[in-house]
């Protein structure tokens, strides 16, 4: 059965080594679990009992186009007007908990391992429902959209109603559970989960034009960041800047997945900041 690691906040003890694994250079950060506590939390406007850990945001020297939020919604919390932007559009992916999301007037029931896909534009409303938090990750990017091109449409899935598409030649060792087409040019960002088994690896330096977040769900691994090797286990999160060499190898004993974030399918602006 899956697992999705969710953080709880707190504190460390006064005990605790301030020595981390926290790393932030010019091609890629590392937010290690242990920094998810009470005192690095953000409220958000028209959100009730929330709290967000904001671990990526667009930022001169950081995430240039997305923004991405750990959400934990206490019971009796939630939001009738969570998007601020009318040019966002929306990932939803829950850990853990249940939560009642409507969208465009229809209700829909969300527990570990909902994904929603919220089209820009979207009429959206969350609600806790029950008596224990809800926590999702919430990933945000300005569509970009195209001349001649309809924008996607929202959609409601679960993680269990998609099996993971091995990458050739693996023997299943690497495995990416997609939620849209890639090929639907109409879509402009991919937030997918990549399953590594243990021993599995990418066994070259991707090399490439997307930028990437990770957030480690399950596992462990060695993972190649630049010219560096970082150890990585559920909880973390990684940004990756476009061209940022990456590989990594998996540990055991179980699998080592993330839910990843990329943006695709359009052309390079010429001009920077445009």
């Amino acid at each position: 059965m899956s697992q999705y690691y969710t953080p709880k906040g707190g504190l460390p003890p006064q005990t605790q080594l301030l020595t981390d694994r926290a790393k932030f250079t010019d091609a890629y950060a590392v937010i290690p679990k242990g920094v998810f506590s009470d005192i690095v939390t953000s409220n958000l406007p028209h959100w009730t009992h929330t709290r967000a850990w904001i671990i990526a945001r667009p930022l001169s020297g950081f995430a240039e186009t997305f923004a991405q939020y750990v959400m934990e919604v206490a019971p009796g919390g939630g939001s009738t007007r969570p998007e601020p932007d009318p040019s966002a559009e929306g990932v939803l992916f829950v850990t853990e908990g249940d939560g009642t999301l409507t969208l465009e007037g229809q209700k829909h029931e969300l527990s570990a391992g909902s994904y929603v896909y919220l089209a820009v534009g979207a009429d959206w409303q969350l609600a806790n429902e029950t008596n224990v938090p809800l926590h999702f990750h919430w990933i945000r990017k300005a569509y970009e959209t195209v001349d001649g091109i309809d924008a996607p449409t929202s959609f409601v899935t679960n993680e269990h109603d998609h099996k993971p598409i091995p990458m050739p030649d693996t023997d299943g060792a690497w495995a990416t559970t997609r939620f849209v087409d890639p090929n639907d040019v109409a879509h402009d960002m991919h937030v997918n989960i990549v399953t590594f088994q243990p021993g599995g690896t990418i066994p070259f330096a991707e090399t490439h034009v997307m930028e990437h977040g990770l957030y480690v769900l399950q596992g462990k691994a060695v993972y190649r960041l630049n010219e560096d090797w970082v150890e990585v286990e559920a909880g973390d999160f990684m940004w990756l800047r476009a061209f940022c060499p990456q590989a990594c190898y998996a540990g055991g004993p179980e699998p080592f997945r993330y839910l990843l974030y990329k943006d695709v399918n359009r052309h390079m602006k010429l001009t920077l900041g445009a």
